[in-house]
């Protein structure tokens, strides 16, 4: 039982260099530790003040992204809908201007038919003209005694006018 129990010197020595252990590691090494635990504290608490703050940032970033989504959305729903009235104005102006356009088209047409409807009545009675003084020339160089000669010639001039019309108008 020797082995197990120590003796009452080597206790003390034991309890001396102990005392002097912490001693000297209270006064070079528990300051050093304790400061680096205390950094180390300081650290990790400021790093999770740091990452609450970002968190809260973040949050609010999200709200502001939202918010900022919500105006562009909106901006963008605005422009379309100037998109569709700036159309609806370019369609109904384009409508307008072919609507004048083919008004005054029409109107040309309506003139230039006016105008050929004019000339061609004209160069009838031009013709008409022509026949009668011609007609006339022929009764006037014909005998007149007989009575009912010049209503004969009138007739069958008149007849060969109408052959000559329908050939022309076909």
């Amino acid at each position: 039982m020797d082995l197990v129990t120590p003796e009452f010197s080597l206790v003390i020595w034991m309890t001396i260099t102990f005392g002097i252990l912490v001693f000297i590691l209270g006064k070079f090494a528990w300051k050093p530790i304790l400061g680096s635990l205390k950094e180390r504290e300081d650290s990790i608490t400021s790093a999770l003040k740091s990452a609450e703050e970002a968190k809260i940032q973040m949050a609010k970033m999200q709200s502001d992204n939202e918010a900022m989504m919500q105006e562009a959305r909106i901006e963008r729903d605005n422009m379309l809908k100037e998109a569709r009235q700036i159309k609806d104005q370019i369609i109904a102006e384009a409508k307008t201007i072919a609507s004048n356009e083919s008004a005054k088209l029409l109107d040309r047409a309506q003139e230039e038919i006016s105008k050929s409807k004019n000339q061609a009545v004209q160069e009838l009675k031009t013709y008409i003209a022509g026949i009668t003084i011609e007609l006339t020339e022929k009764i006037l160089q014909k005998e007149l005694s007989k009575e009912g000669e010049h209503t004969r010639i009138i007739e069958a001039h008149l007849n060969e006018l109408e052959n000559n019309k329908s050939a022309r108008l076909n």
